[in-house]
Protein backbone atom coordinates (compact mmCIF):
# COMPACT_ATOMS: atom_id res chain seq x y z
CA UNK A 1 0.00 0.00 0.00
CA UNK A 2 1.54 3.38 -1.13
CA UNK A 3 -0.58 5.23 1.31
CA UNK A 4 -2.17 4.41 4.60
CA UNK A 5 -3.90 6.85 6.73
CA UNK A 6 -5.89 5.45 9.66
CA UNK A 7 -8.01 7.61 12.23
CA UNK A 8 -6.03 10.86 11.57
CA UNK A 9 -6.92 13.83 13.78
CA UNK A 10 -4.89 17.57 13.73
CA UNK A 11 -5.78 19.77 16.46
CA UNK A 12 -4.85 23.57 15.91
CA UNK A 13 -5.69 24.67 19.65
CA UNK A 14 -9.25 23.92 20.04
CA UNK A 15 -9.88 24.03 16.31
CA UNK A 16 -10.24 20.40 14.54
CA UNK A 17 -8.51 20.33 11.09
CA UNK A 18 -9.25 16.93 10.72
CA UNK A 19 -12.14 14.73 12.41
CA UNK A 20 -10.52 10.59 12.87
CA UNK A 21 -10.43 10.22 8.74
CA UNK A 22 -9.09 7.11 7.12
CA UNK A 23 -8.14 6.09 3.62
CA UNK A 24 -5.76 4.15 1.62
CA UNK A 25 -4.13 4.44 -2.08
CA UNK A 26 -2.26 1.68 -3.24
CA UNK A 27 0.37 1.74 -5.43
CA UNK A 28 -0.05 3.26 -9.01
CA UNK A 29 -3.68 4.51 -8.37
CA UNK A 30 -4.17 8.28 -9.20
CA UNK A 31 -6.73 9.98 -6.81
CA UNK A 32 -8.14 13.32 -6.75
CA UNK A 33 -8.35 14.66 -3.39
CA UNK A 34 -11.17 17.44 -2.98
CA UNK A 35 -12.90 19.95 -0.92
CA UNK A 36 -13.84 23.55 -0.63
CA UNK A 37 -11.71 25.97 1.18
CA UNK A 38 -10.48 24.86 4.93
CA UNK A 39 -12.08 21.62 4.59
CA UNK A 40 -8.62 19.79 5.41
CA UNK A 41 -6.99 19.09 2.05
CA UNK A 42 -4.00 20.65 2.53
CA UNK A 43 -3.43 19.57 6.17
CA UNK A 44 -3.79 15.81 5.24
CA UNK A 45 -1.02 16.32 2.56
CA UNK A 46 1.50 18.10 4.50
CA UNK A 47 0.83 15.16 7.62
CA UNK A 48 2.01 12.94 4.60
CA UNK A 49 5.00 14.77 3.54
CA UNK A 50 5.84 15.35 6.84
CA UNK A 51 5.64 18.86 7.24
CA UNK A 52 3.50 18.51 10.15
CA UNK A 53 2.61 15.74 12.62
CA UNK A 54 -1.31 14.31 13.60
CA UNK A 55 -2.43 15.01 16.64
CA UNK A 56 -3.52 11.85 17.17
CA UNK A 57 -3.89 8.48 14.70
CA UNK A 58 -1.44 7.39 11.97
CA UNK A 59 -0.27 7.16 8.41
CA UNK A 60 2.28 5.19 6.77
CA UNK A 61 3.65 6.26 3.30
CA UNK A 62 5.23 3.09 1.22
CA UNK A 63 5.41 1.34 4.61
CA UNK A 64 6.48 3.99 6.37
CA UNK A 65 5.27 5.92 9.67
CA UNK A 66 5.27 9.69 8.84
CA UNK A 67 6.31 10.47 12.44
CA UNK A 68 9.04 7.62 12.93
CA UNK A 69 10.52 7.27 9.94
CA UNK A 70 10.19 10.99 8.56
CA UNK A 71 13.30 10.81 6.81
CA UNK A 72 12.79 7.59 4.69
CA UNK A 73 9.00 9.11 4.10
CA UNK A 74 11.27 12.10 2.39
CA UNK A 75 12.76 9.47 -0.14
CA UNK A 76 9.89 8.05 -1.23
CA UNK A 77 7.60 11.37 -1.63
CA UNK A 78 7.67 14.17 -4.04
CA UNK A 79 5.76 17.06 -3.44
CA UNK A 80 4.25 20.20 -5.12
CA UNK A 81 2.92 22.52 -2.25
CA UNK A 82 0.22 24.84 -3.44
CA UNK A 83 2.27 28.08 -3.45
CA UNK A 84 4.86 26.03 -4.88
CA UNK A 85 8.24 27.86 -3.70
CA UNK A 86 11.21 28.63 -6.22
CA UNK A 87 14.72 30.57 -5.97
CA UNK A 88 13.57 32.82 -9.02
CA UNK A 89 16.62 34.63 -9.34
CA UNK A 90 18.08 30.83 -10.56
CA UNK A 91 18.27 29.40 -13.62
CA UNK A 92 16.07 26.30 -14.16
CA UNK A 93 19.11 23.54 -14.91
CA UNK A 94 21.08 25.37 -11.78
CA UNK A 95 18.18 24.97 -10.09
CA UNK A 96 16.83 21.34 -10.70
CA UNK A 97 20.84 20.68 -10.06
CA UNK A 98 20.55 22.16 -6.75
CA UNK A 99 17.35 20.18 -6.10
CA UNK A 100 19.58 17.05 -7.11
CA UNK A 101 22.36 17.59 -4.80
CA UNK A 102 20.14 17.59 -1.88
CA UNK A 103 18.52 14.42 -2.46
CA UNK A 104 22.04 12.79 -3.23
CA UNK A 105 20.56 11.90 -6.94
CA UNK A 106 23.46 9.84 -8.65
CA UNK A 107 24.88 11.57 -11.76
CA UNK A 108 22.82 14.60 -11.42
CA UNK A 109 23.52 16.65 -14.61
CA UNK A 110 22.11 13.60 -16.91
CA UNK A 111 18.90 13.64 -14.24
CA UNK A 112 18.56 17.36 -14.46
CA UNK A 113 18.45 16.69 -18.39
CA UNK A 114 16.29 14.34 -18.18
CA UNK A 115 13.72 15.91 -15.93
CA UNK A 116 14.07 19.03 -18.29
CA UNK A 117 13.05 17.03 -21.17
CA UNK A 118 10.04 15.13 -19.40
CA UNK A 119 8.29 18.18 -17.77
CA UNK A 120 8.67 19.52 -21.36
CA UNK A 121 10.90 22.62 -20.35
CA UNK A 122 13.22 22.27 -23.49
CA UNK A 123 12.14 25.52 -24.84
CA UNK A 124 12.83 27.45 -21.69
CA UNK A 125 15.86 25.56 -20.22
CA UNK A 126 18.13 28.60 -20.31
CA UNK A 127 15.89 31.00 -18.63
CA UNK A 128 15.78 31.73 -15.30
CA UNK A 129 12.89 30.89 -13.26
CA UNK A 130 11.78 34.48 -12.36
CA UNK A 131 11.19 34.73 -16.39
CA UNK A 132 8.91 31.89 -16.56
CA UNK A 133 5.13 31.89 -17.28
CA UNK A 134 3.09 30.18 -14.56
CA UNK A 135 2.79 27.40 -16.82
CA UNK A 136 6.46 26.58 -16.70
CA UNK A 137 6.99 27.22 -12.81
CA UNK A 138 4.76 24.96 -12.45
CA UNK A 139 6.41 22.39 -14.56
CA UNK A 140 9.56 23.64 -12.86
CA UNK A 141 7.89 22.47 -9.69
CA UNK A 142 6.85 18.99 -10.97
CA UNK A 143 10.61 18.45 -11.93
CA UNK A 144 11.86 19.39 -8.48
CA UNK A 145 8.72 16.85 -7.32
CA UNK A 146 10.28 13.88 -9.55
CA UNK A 147 14.29 14.46 -9.65
CA UNK A 148 15.07 11.95 -6.94
CA UNK A 149 12.81 9.15 -8.59
CA UNK A 150 10.03 9.23 -5.48
CA UNK A 151 7.48 6.13 -5.80
CA UNK A 152 4.24 8.69 -4.11
CA UNK A 153 3.71 12.15 -5.68
CA UNK A 154 1.69 14.57 -3.71
CA UNK A 155 0.14 17.95 -5.57
CA UNK A 156 -1.46 20.73 -3.84
CA UNK A 157 -3.39 22.33 -6.36
CA UNK A 158 -1.06 21.72 -8.90
CA UNK A 159 -3.25 23.55 -11.97
CA UNK A 160 -4.30 26.48 -9.37
CA UNK A 161 -3.94 29.54 -12.03
CA UNK A 162 -3.00 27.99 -15.39
CA UNK A 163 -4.66 29.31 -18.62
CA UNK A 164 -6.63 26.66 -20.63
CA UNK A 165 -3.51 25.75 -22.70
CA UNK A 166 -1.09 25.25 -19.75
CA UNK A 167 -3.56 23.51 -18.05
CA UNK A 168 -4.30 21.09 -21.16
CA UNK A 169 -0.24 20.52 -20.76
CA UNK A 170 -0.51 20.22 -17.46
CA UNK A 171 -2.83 17.61 -17.25
CA UNK A 172 -1.09 15.04 -19.41
CA UNK A 173 1.69 15.69 -17.90
CA UNK A 174 0.16 14.40 -14.70
CA UNK A 175 -1.36 11.39 -16.73
CA UNK A 176 2.11 10.28 -18.16
CA UNK A 177 3.13 10.43 -14.42
CA UNK A 178 0.11 8.52 -13.22
CA UNK A 179 1.27 5.74 -15.46
CA UNK A 180 4.19 4.90 -13.11
CA UNK A 181 3.63 6.49 -9.74
CA UNK A 182 0.81 7.06 -7.41
CA UNK A 183 -0.68 10.31 -7.76
CA UNK A 184 -2.46 11.96 -5.09
CA UNK A 185 -3.50 15.92 -5.97
CA UNK A 186 -6.26 18.03 -4.63
CA UNK A 187 -8.24 20.45 -7.09
CA UNK A 188 -11.36 22.94 -7.27
CA UNK A 189 -11.61 21.92 -11.13
CA UNK A 190 -14.11 19.16 -10.74
CA UNK A 191 -12.86 18.41 -14.76
CA UNK A 192 -9.33 17.70 -14.10
CA UNK A 193 -10.22 14.68 -11.64
CA UNK A 194 -12.67 13.23 -14.20
CA UNK A 195 -10.05 13.92 -17.11
CA UNK A 196 -7.00 12.42 -14.71
CA UNK A 197 -8.51 9.96 -12.44
CA UNK A 198 -10.81 6.77 -11.86
CA UNK A 199 -11.42 7.28 -8.27
CA UNK A 200 -11.78 10.43 -5.75
CA UNK A 201 -11.97 11.51 -2.23
CA UNK A 202 -14.36 14.57 -1.14
CA UNK A 203 -13.89 15.70 2.53
CA UNK A 204 -15.70 18.44 4.20
CA UNK A 205 -15.21 20.11 7.05
CA UNK A 206 -12.35 17.54 8.18
CA UNK A 207 -14.78 14.69 7.55
CA UNK A 208 -14.29 12.14 4.37
CA UNK A 209 -17.74 12.36 3.17
CA UNK A 210 -17.25 10.22 -0.06
CA UNK A 211 -14.24 7.87 -1.15
CA UNK A 212 -14.42 5.34 -4.23
CA UNK A 213 -14.69 5.21 -7.85
CA UNK A 214 -16.30 8.06 -9.82
CA UNK A 215 -18.78 6.49 -12.06
CA UNK A 216 -19.73 4.52 -8.50
CA UNK A 217 -20.37 7.39 -7.21
CA UNK A 218 -22.67 8.99 -9.78
CA UNK A 219 -24.39 5.53 -9.19
CA UNK A 220 -25.06 5.97 -5.86
CA UNK A 221 -25.92 9.27 -5.73
CA UNK A 222 -28.48 9.22 -8.50
CA UNK A 223 -31.62 9.74 -6.73
CA UNK A 224 -33.34 10.85 -10.35
CA UNK A 225 -32.62 10.02 -13.85
CA UNK A 226 -32.39 13.16 -16.10
CA UNK A 227 -33.85 13.07 -20.14
CA UNK A 228 -33.06 16.13 -22.51
CA UNK A 229 -35.80 15.55 -24.86
CA UNK A 230 -36.81 17.69 -28.28
CA UNK A 231 -40.08 16.88 -29.71
CA UNK A 232 -41.16 18.20 -33.32
CA UNK A 233 -43.88 20.27 -32.19
CA UNK A 234 -45.67 21.87 -28.60
CA UNK A 235 -46.32 19.86 -25.69
CA UNK A 236 -47.59 20.68 -22.80
CA UNK A 237 -46.29 20.16 -19.25
CA UNK A 238 -49.37 18.31 -17.82
CA UNK A 239 -48.89 16.11 -20.59
CA UNK A 240 -45.58 15.35 -19.92
CA UNK A 241 -46.62 15.15 -15.94
CA UNK A 242 -49.19 12.27 -16.89
CA UNK A 243 -46.55 10.34 -17.28
CA UNK A 244 -46.11 7.40 -15.12
CA UNK A 245 -42.95 7.64 -13.59
CA UNK A 246 -42.51 11.37 -14.76
CA UNK A 247 -40.94 13.95 -11.76
CA UNK A 248 -40.55 16.85 -13.44
CA UNK A 249 -40.62 18.54 -16.68
CA UNK A 250 -39.00 21.77 -17.54
CA UNK A 251 -39.01 23.54 -20.29
CA UNK A 252 -36.25 24.85 -22.23
CA UNK A 253 -37.61 26.58 -25.20
CA UNK A 254 -37.82 25.30 -28.92
CA UNK A 255 -39.83 22.07 -28.05
CA UNK A 256 -36.93 21.26 -25.44
CA UNK A 257 -37.56 19.46 -22.46
CA UNK A 258 -35.77 18.99 -19.16
CA UNK A 259 -38.03 15.78 -17.89
CA UNK A 260 -36.68 14.13 -14.30
CA UNK A 261 -37.87 10.72 -13.23
CA UNK A 262 -36.93 8.51 -10.35
CA UNK A 263 -37.26 5.00 -12.32
CA UNK A 264 -33.55 3.24 -11.95
CA UNK A 265 -34.43 1.69 -15.24
CA UNK A 266 -33.57 3.24 -18.64
CA UNK A 267 -36.39 5.63 -19.10
CA UNK A 268 -36.23 6.51 -22.46
CA UNK A 269 -38.22 3.62 -24.26
CA UNK A 270 -41.75 5.22 -22.04
CA UNK A 271 -41.14 8.45 -23.77
CA UNK A 272 -40.92 6.81 -26.88
CA UNK A 273 -44.11 5.09 -26.42
CA UNK A 274 -45.81 8.14 -24.99
CA UNK A 275 -44.87 10.43 -28.01
CA UNK A 276 -46.17 7.26 -30.92
CA UNK A 277 -49.44 7.47 -28.60
CA UNK A 278 -49.68 11.03 -29.12
CA UNK A 279 -48.69 11.56 -32.67
CA UNK A 280 -45.41 13.49 -31.72
CA UNK A 281 -42.24 13.22 -33.24
CA UNK A 282 -39.04 13.14 -31.10
CA UNK A 283 -36.24 14.80 -32.91
CA UNK A 284 -33.55 14.24 -29.60
CA UNK A 285 -33.18 12.18 -26.74
CA UNK A 286 -30.37 12.22 -24.37
CA UNK A 287 -29.64 11.14 -20.87
CA UNK A 288 -28.14 13.50 -18.00
CA UNK A 289 -25.44 11.92 -15.96
CA UNK A 290 -24.50 13.22 -12.91
CA UNK A 291 -21.66 15.10 -12.70
CA UNK A 292 -18.43 15.08 -10.34
CA UNK A 293 -19.28 18.59 -9.59
CA UNK A 294 -22.87 17.97 -8.82
CA UNK A 295 -22.02 15.28 -6.60
CA UNK A 296 -19.41 17.71 -5.15
CA UNK A 297 -21.96 20.24 -4.54
CA UNK A 298 -24.40 17.33 -2.93
CA UNK A 299 -21.85 16.19 -0.70
CA UNK A 300 -20.11 19.54 0.43
CA UNK A 301 -23.19 22.02 0.36
CA UNK A 302 -21.47 24.29 -1.69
Amino acid sequence: MSILVQEVSKLYGRQKVLDNISFEIAKGEVVGFLGPNGAGKTTMMKILTCYIPQTSGSALVCDKDVVDLSVEVRRKVGYLPENNPLYVDMYIKEYLGFIANIHKVSKPKERVLEMVEMTGLLPEQNKKIGALSKGYRQRVGLAQALIHDPEVLILDEPTSGLDPMQLEEVRNLIKSIGKEKTVMFSTHIMQEVEAICDRAIIINKGVIVADGKIDEMQRSLKKSQGLTVEFDREVEVEDLLSIDGVLNAFSKGDNTWKIETNINEDFRPQIFKWAVENEITVLTMSKEEKSLEDIFKELTGN
